[in-house]
Formats: structure tokens, C-alpha cells, sequence
């Protein structure tokens, strides 16, 4: 950890936003007016089909907003299907959802059930219109994602893609909506769909992650990545992998170059001491780490040499083996020097992290509760994380 006078230089120059990829169109979504934009933009440009899934869908100006649009949507005769995470949006009444069902509109929840399918969230965050455009990324349809840093608003990345390869996610979504309304589905079949449209071949590959034993197939092409990758770039809100995915990491810096951004600021303080128990390792082995500064950071940002991963998965165990995710494989040097352009804007506003700085500002017990909060997080539910506090754990370390 740098002093707060050690700071990164930057290019200023606005790097590129749209990138022409296999005959497709992608465009970056960084600040959050131009994220929100292509919500709206992309519902209300929409002729045929909207089909939308979202962990988080809350009752505030960003939701009604959003819900509003596809109500009029459903006036233009366009066909709506939205679904929502049970336990990521269990605060938001059924009867904000209702305009929607009265306009015709398919709505569901997908609801944990007991038995080992009730820690599964649906965490993924997709707009998909007309089978053509879909707009990606962390950010969930919340004010909250939008807000400005001043107000403490989540830090976040997104991407819109259009072209053919869209009508790929359409067909899991599909899927995954038949599976959603059936109370009766089993969860193999879930396993099922995650591994049969995750696409193992092309210069841009939808992945997905889910509930696997071993890793889910986003995760296993990663790391797959990762074991011929000489340059990482990762931006990862929620960081605590597994030891193995730890080792992989410090393998790559020692042989290579790794750079990651994790948080200073969540919602969860008991996530960011379980990312610090990670550290000392990766420093070890040459790894460059820093923390995100000046708000709470929720993007999910990835670059091994010419590969990038855009999408809803964060660095953890929950999202390498539990949670269903989505993610875009973009196999393209100009996207990944893009997307490392954006490491280096955001590295620019964070706290460097080195060995003395730990050893000073982190004595034993300190540390001994990094490890915990690790443990907790690798092993617990998020919804008993969220509500644990061990003192200032995840304080910040000034």
C-alpha cells in the first residue's frame, strides 16, 4: 500500500468506446448516464421482443423508470419477459411488478428452494431486444448503480453487443425462463442448460456459470486462460477464489505480469477483509494490487493478453461455483487494450498495496480476522455475510 502521494499516470486521451468484433458491434458502458442510456435506449428502440433478467429490481426512480419503459414497450405491441432474482430483489413488493403483468407482460421470480438449490442466486444482469442487442454487465436496475460517487453510488462496467451471436443468449434465456415458471424443475436440468449453451468455440463465446461440483464453465474457461496467459488485467468487486485459483494467480505474476483492482468500500465490509487474507500471497509473487478509492466498486472486469471477460461474475467462490452468471469471452487485442485503458482510470483513483504497508497497518489479529472473514465468505451464505461485523474488519487501512 503506496502512500496516498504515490499515484498512477494515465493517458487522458478518451480511449475508444465501439470496437467492430467478428461482424459484431460492442460498445463499452463506463459512467453511469451512458450505462442507464442504453437501458432506455435499447427498450424503447425494441420492435418485437424484450427479454430481461436481473438479480436486483428495485421500487426507486431508476426501477420505475425502467419498468415504465417496458409498459410502454407493451403498448407498442412488443412482447416482455422479465425475471427477477427472489433473494436479490425479495425487498421490492409484488405489486411494483403489477403495471407490467396488466400490460401482458411475462413476470417471474426466481425463487431459492430448500435442500442444496436454496443458496443458488440467479446473479446475472441482462437486457436482450429483438434478438439482436443485448446490454451486459454488473449493474442492476437500482438507482443505487447509477448515483453518482458523491452520493456513493456503485462504481460499475457494462457492455452492448450487437449482432447475431445475440440470438445465442435469447435461446438461454429461454430456457432459463421455462425452467424459472416450472415448480417442479430439477436442478440437473439447470446444470443441464448452463453447460449445453455455454460455447466452448469463437472469437466471442457466451458463458455461463451455475451450480457445478467443479468449476462452472465461465470459470473453467478462465482458468484455462489463465494457465497460458502471460498479462492479467482484473477489476473483481468481490474478491476471495479459492487456494487453487490463488496459486494459479501467482503463478502468472511470477512468470508474467498481475495487475488487480478489489474495494476499499461495499456493502459487505466482511467481503473486502476476506479479499485482503488473499493479498499477501499474490504480493509475494509480484503481483500488483490496489484498492478502489473514491466510492463502492461492483465492476466485473477481466483481461488475460488479447482475451476479456465482460459480465455479472465477480472473483469468488459463489460466483466460480454457485451462482448462474453470465459472461462474454471476447477473443480481440484492441477490446483488451480498451479494457486495460480502464484499469489504468481506475487504478489512478486507488490505493496501491504493498507488503511494509500491511505489516504496519495490519498486525496479527488483524490479520487473523482476514482469515475468518475468508473462511466466512468461501464457505457461508452471502445472506448471513452481510450481517456479520467484526469491529471494523474491513475499515479502511489508513
Amino acid at each position: 500500500m503506496a502512500t496516498d502521494e504515490q499515484v498512477i499516470t494515465v493517458d487522458r486521451v478518451r480511449p475508444p468506446s465501439e470496437f467492430e468484433v467478428a461482424g459484431h458491434r460492442l460498445r463499452v458502458l463506463v459512467e453511469a448516464g451512458e450505462r442507464l442510456d442504453a437501458l432506455i435506449d435499447t427498450i424503447e428502440g425494441a420492435t418485437q421482443e424484450l427479454l430481461l433478467l436481473y438479480y436486483i429490481f428495485c421500487d426507486n426512480p431508476v426501477g420505475v423508470r425502467v419498468r415504465d419503459a417496458l409498459v410502454a414497450a407493451r403498448g407498442r405491441g412488443v412482447a416482455v419477459s422479465l425475471i427477477v432474482d427472489g433473494f436479490g430483489s425479495e425487498g421490492t413488493a409484488e405489486g411494483f411488478f403489477e403495471p407490467l403483468r396488466e400490460a401482458g407482460a411475462v413476470m417471474c421470480r426466481f425463487i431459492p428452494r430448500y435442500g442444496r438449490s436454496y443458496l443458488l442466486r440467479n446473479h446475472q444482469k441482462m437486457l436482450i431486444a429483438d434478438q439482436r442487442i443485448a446490454v451486459i454487465g454488473g449493474f442492476n436496475v437500482s438507482s443505487a448503480y447509477f448515483d453518482p460517487p458523491e452520493e456513493q453510488g456503485w462504481r460499475d462496467f457494462g457492455m452492448r453487443v450487437e449482432g447475431e451471436t445475440v440470438r445465442h443468449l435469447a435461446g438461454f434465456y429461454r430456457d432459463m425462463e421455462a425452467w424459472t415458471l416450472d415448480p417442479r424443475a430439477k436442478l440437473r436440468t439447470l446444470n443441464r442448460i448452463v453447460r449445453q449453451w455455454s460455447q466452448k468455440e469463437g472469437t466471442l463465446r457466451w458463458l455461463f456459470g451455475g451450480p457445478t461440483r467443479t468449476l462452472s464453465p465461465w470459470a473453467r474457461a478462465f482458468r484455462d486462460d489463465l494457465r497460458h496467459g502471460k498479462r492479467l488485467d482484473m477489476i473483481a468487486a468481490y474478491f476471495a477464489p479459492n487456494p487453487g485459483a490463488v496459486r494459479r494467480l501467482g503463478r502468472l505474476a511470477r512468470s508474467g505480469h498481475a495487475r488487480i483492482i478489489t474495494a476499499s468500500k461495499s456493502d459487505n465490509t466482511v467481503t473486502i477483509a476476506a479479499a485482503r487474507h488473499c493479498y499477501l500471497r499474490l504480493l509475494r509473487r509480484r503481483a500488483e494490487i490496489f484498492e478502489y478509492r473514491p466510492t463502492k466498486l461492483h465492476t466485473k472486469l477481466y483481461a488475460i493478453d488479447d482475451v476479456s471477460y465482460v459480465g455479472s461474475a465477480n472473483f469468488d467462490i459463489r460466483s466460480l461455483y454457485i451462482n448462474i452468471e453470465v459472461m462474454l469471452r471476447i477473443e480481440d487485442a484492441a477490446v483488451a487494450d480498451r479494457l486495460r485503458a480502464q484499469f489504468d482510470v481506475e487504478a489512478a483513483q486507488s490505493r496501491r498495496i504493498d507488503i511494509p504497508l500491511i505489516r504496519a497497518r495490519a498486525g496479527r489479529w488483524r490479520r487473523f480476522k482476514w482469515r475468518i472473514a475468508y473462511f466466512i465468505v468461501a464457505v457461508m451464505d452471502f445472506s448471513v455475510t452481510r450481517r456479520i461485523n467484526f469491529g471494523g474488519v474491513g475499515r479502511e487501512l489508513d
